[in-house]
């Protein structure tokens, strides 16, 4: 079997496999294909993968010829359609925001795994890649305020006086959130957190940020660690009790997202009027749209002294670790859909695979993507 790593477009510096684990694939038989450069942004040299027992091949042969491509990034049009019917692609897709391209990878016959669906279970937290690039996402936010910040973070006490800590407002207490809160705290500000699921407090607790609770959440248990929409109005309580905290706020990190729908506005325009001058809020859901009504994708708003940035690629911002954590998730996943003698084994019985696979056999397999598909004339 023959496994390919694209090199990603602009923009994205991460890459699909590391060279260890490459080697570790080559080592299970498996004939690995890497396009030159494909490591660069991350600081993987082809030297690197040559080395791990990979063959640095043109990219144009690897979507003809390898089996199975691997891309972060959904590939493009003009890569697809050079793939012939039967390809596997495995990367992070976000099919509830492209149901359309999913119909049309559907009808190019190819086998589509997106491991942003990985069931988030137990068994499969090795391959959660959402969970290992939230984590570094959640700790650059705080390092992206800090240095963006026009005071200190900690409490100093000087001859010239003294200076107070900065107060850090979280919205969200999954895993970017619940890293963001610890590295705050290292840096020594005052930390307030908010998160629609009382489960998550006493994790908020122990890592000693305040809980701030609104009485009558929807319950999000069985939401996979997301968020849920909400009764109008919880949400009319929530937005004064965020408002009343985010006054105080000095930092606000966002990370509040909600599957396949736009990510809910928390902070309106008014309750940023009403912030601090100079207050930094980062907005980790900047590419669903935003937690603040100012919200815009990959760009810096100043509005009335406040700097608001919106940054969803945050872990792409530490290239060679989220590459590194990325690839381990990516070849436990492996793991189940290829053999100990390298050769491609579905097994859809097996939840994981169920659950990651879109597309198959010319057809929508999942569920939730079906749903958005238009009707049948």
């Amino acid at each position: 079997m023959i496994l390919a790593v694209l090199k990603e477009k602009a923009g994205e510096n991460r890459v699909s496999l590391v060279p260890e684990v490459v080697k570790q694939l080559v080592q299970q038989q498996v004939e690995v294909w890497v396009e030159a450069g494909a490591g660069a942004g991350a600081y993987y040299t082809d030297e690197a993968y040559l080395e791990a027992g990979a063959v640095l091949k043109p990219r144009a042969d690897m979507l003809r010829q390898a089996d199975l491509l691997l891309s972060i990034r959904p590939p493009d049009q003009e890569d697809w359609a050079q793939a012939g019917a039967g390809k596997i692609w495995t990367g992070v897709y976000q099919p509830l925001y492209h149901p359309g391209l999913m119909r049309q990878w559907a009808d190019r016959q190819f086998t589509v795994f997106s491991l942003d669906t990985v069931p988030r279970t137990t068994r499969a937290q090795s391959m959660d890649v959402l969970s290992s690039q939230a984590n570094i996402a959640g700790y650059k936010a705080v390092l992206l305020a800090a240095y963006t910040y026009s005071r200190y973070f900690p409490m100093f006490m000087t001859a010239a006086g003294s200076i107070p800590p900065a107060k850090v407002l979280i919205l969200g207490a999954g895993v970017a959130g619940l890293q963001a809160i610890a590295t705050a705290r290292r840096l020594g500000a005052v930390v307030e957190v908010f998160d629609t699921r009382p489960a998550v407090k006493e994790e908020v607790m122990s890592l000693g940020a305040r809980f701030v609770e609104v009485d009558g959440a929807a319950d999000a248990s069985a939401a996979g660690g997301y968020a849920v929409e909400q009764s109008a109005e919880y949400q009319r309580k929530q937005e004064a009790k965020i408002a009343e905290s985010a006054a105080k706020a000095d930092i606000i990190i966002t990370t509040a997202q909600i599957p396949g729908k736009p990510a809910p506005v928390l902070i309106s325009q008014e309750a940023i009027a009403k912030m601090k001058k100079g207050s930094v809020i980062i907005d980790l859901a900047a590419a669903t749209g935003g937690n603040t009504a100012l919200t815009k994708n990959a760009e810096t708003v100043e509005h009335d002294g406040v700097t608001i940035i919106g940054d969803s690629d945050l872990a792409g911002k530490a290239p060679a670790d989220a590459s590194k954590l990325y690839a381990r998730n990516v070849l436990n996943f492996l793991k189940l859909i290829i053999s100990k003698e390298g050769q491609l084994q579905l097994n859809f019985e097996d939840d994981i695979v169920k659950g990651a696979c879109i597309v198959h056999g010319g057809a929508i397999v999942n569920d939730r993507v079906k749903q958005l598909q238009p009707a049948a004339v």
